[in-house]
C-alpha cells in the first residue's frame, strides 16, 4: 500500500503530533520525513527526523521510553500527522515529564502542571 503524504510542502518534513492513546493527552511534537514514515510504519514503533541532530531517531532508543503506534491519523491535506501512542515508561518528554507540554501559560509567567516521571540525568548519561 502506498500512501502520499506531502512532504515536499514544508522543505520534506511534515509535523507528527504523539497522542496518548488511552487518555488523549498530547506528548509531543516531532517531524518525521518520508524515511521516518516507512520506518514507522514498518515496526510500529514512533520514528521521527530530528531536525538538530539531522538524522532518523525512534523514539525510546536511549531512555527506553518507546512509542508503540496504535494509530496513525493523517490531516486533509496531507501534510500532518497525529499518531496515537502507546508510552512506554510512562514519559515522552526528555525532560522527564509525561508530556513535553508540561509548562502552562498564566499571567505571571510559565507554571509547570506535571510532575517529572524520571530524572533526566539519570537516564541520558
Amino acid at each position: 500500500m502506498m500512501i502520499q503524504l506531502d512532504f515536499e510542502k514544508s522543505g520534506g518534513l511534515i509535523p507528527v503530533i504523539a497522542q496518548d492513546i488511552q487518555t488523549g493527552e498530547v506528548l509531543m511534537l516531532a517531524y518525521m520525513n518520508q524515511a521516518a514514515f516507512d520506518q514507522t510504519l514498518k515496526t510500529k514503533k514512533a520514528t521521527y527526523y530530528s531536525r538538530s541532530r539531522k538524522k532518523l531517531w525512534t523514539k525510546g532508543e536511549t531512555s527506553g521510553h518507546v512509542q508503540h503506534v496504535k494509530e496513525i491519523r493523517v490531516d486533509c491535506d496531507l501534510d500532518t500527522l497525529v499518531i496515537k501512542v502507546e508510552q512506554a515508561g510512562g514519559a515522552a518528554c526528555h525532560k522527564g515529564y509525561k508530556s513535553c507540554f508540561f509548562r502552562m501559560v498564566t499571567d505571571n509567567g510559565l507554571k509547570i502542571v506535571g510532575d517529572p516521571v524520571f530524572d533526566p540525568e539519570k537516564v541520558y548519561k
